[in-house]
């Protein structure tokens, strides 16, 4: 298959910022070369005018499970908490192909593209079987295939029967991470200390799921923060979910955030599934379902968030949309919308360990322009009129049209047409 590129973008035109202001923006090799107050001056005909568009850093997608997503009209599992997820999960790996796993999971990589996320992070499960490496060879195909659209990482989820060879062979395919959920195994402290010694061996980094219940007691995190405190930075780790920590006391809250922030672990809230799985069995008094976001970011944290999955056994809603993500994080978790798009944006652009974007003399020019006057109508309305940039390529444009037509007075008939 031919792989797609962009179409290279010398200027924008009279784009909008956030902070209100009404800018041109030069790019130059895949960077912003200069960012000026509008101007009338003529333009190139290779120019994007941005009129009517606000000009934001590309979203980043820090947690996603491309393997999974798009299954829910196979599976259609009934509505339930994380056990449910996984069981229905389990059950319908035996059908799954290396075929079928990538079709779905390009399908997926692209509507993240037309929302405006240029960057991916996607948890692949070694699976359970004679071929645990289906997922694997999928995705590493689906990466090859988009690689000038969009950047895909990838992470190994290695449940806890299946062995340290199939996991090295993973990573010999070319899995960037190590990953798991250590805190649903029977021994969560060995299976840590398993994954992250295959981790530092291999010299990569580890993105774990990390206390994805609501139990004040599992304490995973801290397990994590004090082993790798003196890892290199050159081996970063990531901890996904990390629900229980938003169950803390605070005396116990501050001591654990204060050994992640020691030991620079990225966070990564991912409060759609989060929201959808936990709590269904406490009907009085439901807590949120989403990590100790408020906490973590006030200390200083690198903090990312996520859409997590889509439309299958583990949550069977969601866009592919970075503003859905944003919007929960001010409504769940009392964030501001700047704070909200930041998380989505440079945050996860952060603990993903990519280049910095947006509109700064320097900066990748990663960037997503939607049809908003500003951050807080992009939020709530999540329009779908977008333009997006990668490394100042032109990867994808999406367009509305809307037409309300005048109703007769006193009619309930639609107006007759005119005209020839």
């Amino acid at each position: 298959m031919r792989r797609a590129d962009g179409l290279a973008v010398p200027a924008l035109r009279n784009a909008r910022l956030p902070d209100g202001r009404l800018v041109d923006v030069d790019l130059a090799d895949g960077v912003i070369s200069a960012v000026t107050p509008a101007t009338a001056a003529p333009y190139d005909d290779r120019d994007l005018d941005l009129t009517g568009h606000l000009l934001l850093t590309a979203p980043a997608e820090p947690h996603a499970h491309l393997d999974k997503a798009l299954t829910y009209d196979e599976i259609r599992s009934p509505p339930g908490d994380l056990d449910a997820a996984i069981r229905a999960w389990d059950d319908h790996t035996p059908h799954l192909t290396v075929d079928n796993i990538a079709e779905r999971a390009h399908r997926a990589a692209l509507r993240l593209l037309a929302n405006g996320t240029t960057a991916v992070r996607s948890h692949v499960n070694l699976l359970r079987g004679d071929d645990p490496l289906r997922g694997v060879r999928a995705l590493v195909a689906v990466r090859e295939e988009l690689a000038e659209l969009i950047d895909i990482q990838l992470v190994a989820l290695t449940p806890y029967v299946v062995g340290d060879d199939v996991l090295h062979q993973a990573i010999d395919l070319g899995v960037d991470f190590v990953g798991g959920h250590p805190h649903q195994t029977p021994d969560p402290s060995g299976n840590l200390a398993r994954l992250l010694a295959v981790a530092h061996a291999r010299g990569i980094g580890a993105d774990l799921h990390t206390d994805e219940r609501l139990d004040p007691t599992m304490l995973t995190l801290e397990e994590l923060a004090n082993t790798v405190r003196d890892w290199p930075r050159a081996l970063p780790v990531t901890a996904g979910h990390c629900v229980s920590l938003g169950m803390l006391e605070p005396e116990s809250l501050a001591r654990v955030i204060a050994s992640v922030r020691a030991a620079n672990i990225g966070i990564v809230a991912l409060p759609i599934t989060n929201l959808y799985l936990q709590g269904r069995d406490r009907p009085a008094a439901t807590p949120r379902g989403i990590t100790a976001v408020r906490a973590l970011l006030d200390a200083g944290v690198r903090l990312a968030a996520g859409a997590d999955n889509v439309r299958d056994p583990y949550n069977p809603m969601g866009r592919s949309d970075a503003m859905e993500t944003a919007m929960l994080l001010v409504t769940a978790a009392h964030l501001t919308p700047t704070e909200a798009y930041h998380a989505v944006s440079t945050g996860a652009r952060d603990v993903m360990g990519l280049p910095a974007a947006g509109v700064e003399v320097g900066a990748r020019a990663d960037l997503l322009a939607i049809r908003a006057a500003n951050l807080d109508e992009a939020m709530a309305d999540a329009p779908a009129d977008r333009i997006v940039l990668r490394r100042g390529k032109l990867v994808s444009v999406s367009r509305t049209e809307r037409s309300t037509a005048p109703l007769v007075p006193g009619s309930r008939r639609a107006p007759a047409r005119t005209g020839s």
